[in-house]
């Protein structure tokens, strides 16, 4: 009598496990964990220590890049526009498009389009929403751009970041662009990446005193900006980061910062890492590696997210990977997103074979009162 085999999974990461893998109730810290996997139509999920779904939004355009919860408890959503490939075949990668504010119920209260917006955005103290943008820097500035794939420009074109700031009604009231405040002799574009975008945003937050934190990942750098003259005050390259993603201020004034690893010049293996940097001194003040170091690597998105109970949570965005360690780095709460599609770009040959994927931007963590509705 035969025995029927039952069909092995192909994908690696849902054969290896999905949901809640690691929790230790001692140690963790208890709240509610939001996610968008970047291969769903507009899911975003909340789920509880236990890896329970306590809340799901669908909205409806697929994500651009990610969602969080505002301070009165609604969503803030990115989401894609129509397609747009007026730009370059890769921006259909991490283009956005759509903002909005989004009540528990779903409901849209308030929306923005900005065709050239990509990867992130956020609500500022003052009300206004800052996000990333892009321009075509001018015909005579190509030239001064270092580094990259000799000719992978825009029919000799190369689309340079700008910020925004836009109020509730999208009055744009603040302009900031790379070009006119970078240096592009020290902005150099990695070898292996295109001259399509440079220096490429993937990130935007506000400090405590006003001023912004730029991520920028094809030349290593996070730049700290003056929201009054545009000037840059601080600079953070590639002799300590690898294409990194999510730097922001902690309370105490550094910087956390997830570096991805992928052209690390300090070292020849690939791994990612999370660093806390001094402001003050740019010294890495407290770092997380796994042991060994490249079994923790994602070599694009994530983020890290320092808890109130001293604990970080961090997204190993590549792989739907959330988990929160320790100060001594102790795994205590392993996540991984078992929501897997395909990956399908529009006008990128190269998206069917990539295969389901449950790869996510962010995943950030919220204490029970930091959501009344629930």
């Amino acid at each position: 009598m035969s025995t029927q085999v039952p069909p092995i999974d192909q994908n690696t990461i849902r054969r290896r496990g999905t949901g809640l893998r690691v929790l230790d109730h001692d140690c963790a810290f208890p709240g509610y964990t939001i996610f968008t996997p970047l291969t769903g139509q507009g899911e975003v999920y909340l789920i509880d220590i236990e890896g329970k779904i306590r809340h799901q939004w669908t909205l409806p355009y697929r994500p651009g890049l990610h969602a969080y919860l505002l301070p009165n408890g609604n969503l803030f959503y990115g989401g894609k526009g129509p397609e747009d490939q007026r730009f370059f075949p890769v921006w259909s990668n991490y283009r956005g498009g759509i903002l909005a504010e989004v009540d528990p119920q779903g409901t849209i209260l308030w929306e923005h389009r900005c065709p050239d917006h990509h990867h992130d955005a956020r609500r500022l103290r003052n009300g206004n929403v800052v996000l990333l943008g892009l321009e075509k820097v001018p015909r005579g500035f190509v030239p001064h751009i270092r580094g990259g794939i000799p000719g992978s420009e825009v029919h000799g074109d190369i689309y340079g970041d700008v910020v925004r700031e836009i109020t509730p009604d999208g009055t744009e009231v603040w302009t900031w662009r790379a070009h006119e405040h970078l240096d592009p002799a020290l902005e150099v574009l990695h070898l292996q990446d295109g001259r399509h975008h440079w220096p490429m945003a993937n990130a935007v937050s506000e400090l405590s005193d006003g001023s912004l934190a730029l991520s920028f990942r094809n030349v290593s750098t996070v730049v700290l900006i003056d929201r009054t003259t545009g000037d840059v005050t601080w600079r953070l390259g590639h002799d300590v980061l690898a294409q990194q993603h999510y730097p922001y201020e902690l309370p105490n004034g550094n910087l956390l910062i997830f570096d991805n690893g992928a052209y690390r010049r300090q070292w020849t293996a690939t791994y990612s890492r999370v660093i806390e940097v001094s402001r003050q001194t740019k010294e890495i003040v407290w770092e997380y590696v796994d042991k060994p170091p490249q079994n923790f690597f994602s070599s694009y998105i994530s983020s890290a997210q320092r808890l109130p109970n001293g604990n970080t949570l961090i997204a190993e965005g590549a792989f739907g990977r959330i988990f929160e360690v320790t100060m001594a780095g102790e795994t205590v709460w392993e996540y991984v997103v078992p929501h897997f599609a395909p990956w399908q770009v529009p006008g990128d040959p190269v998206s069917p074979a990539r295969g389901e994927q449950n790869a996510i931007f962010r995943a950030f963590r919220y204490a029970r009162e930091e959501i009344p509705w629930l």
